[in-house]
């Protein structure tokens, strides 16, 4: 099955379609999130979005985390980040999986792919790839994005 056609990746991409559109309800609900703040949407299929404001930090303060139960659609709607993503056949468990949590915490690595975030860029990560988002890029403010999680299976 294509993920298009797949229900819990449909209404992802529908509410990623509307959240992108500016002035939409979506837009709108994510532009009053205060900074530091996390909004959550509930979606079709068991999936849901995490709605967030922040600012990015320092790559010394990130670690590499992974999930077993939720597939990230993370999305950058203003703003940019770094993120990073090593799959977790090279990565050490520093903290294990939590299920209530649905996070294992790796140690560092050096070697990890790169990807520059901004507006409208999407990274979607399943269970084997640990990542580490939310890095700052460029010495950049304020950012406003969208984590969405998709049921796994």
């Amino acid at each position: 099955m294509d993920a298009a056609d797949d229900p819990r990746f449909a209404a992802a991409f529908a509410y990623v379609t509307d959240l992108l559109e500016a002035g939409s309800r979506a837009w709108a609900r994510l532009e009053r999130i205060a900074p530091g703040e996390t909004g959550r949407v509930e979606l079709a299929g068991g999936a849901f979005a995490l709605e967030q404001a922040y600012i990015p930090k320092p790559r010394s303060e990130g670690f590499f985390e992974s999930h077993r139960k939720y597939i990230d659609v993370q999305v950058v709607v203003a703003g940019a980040e770094l993120m990073e993503l090593a799959d977790i056949s090279r990565l050490e468990v520093s903290e294990p999986y939590n299920p209530e949590r649905d996070f294992t915490k790796y140690a560092d690595i050096t070697g990890a792919t790169v990807l520059k975030m901004g507006p409208g860029d999407a990274a979607i990560f399943f269970p084997n790839d640990g990542h580490m988002p939310a890095l700052q890029w460029r010495g950049t403010g304020l950012v406003r994005k969208t984590v969405v999680k998709v049921p796994v299976g």
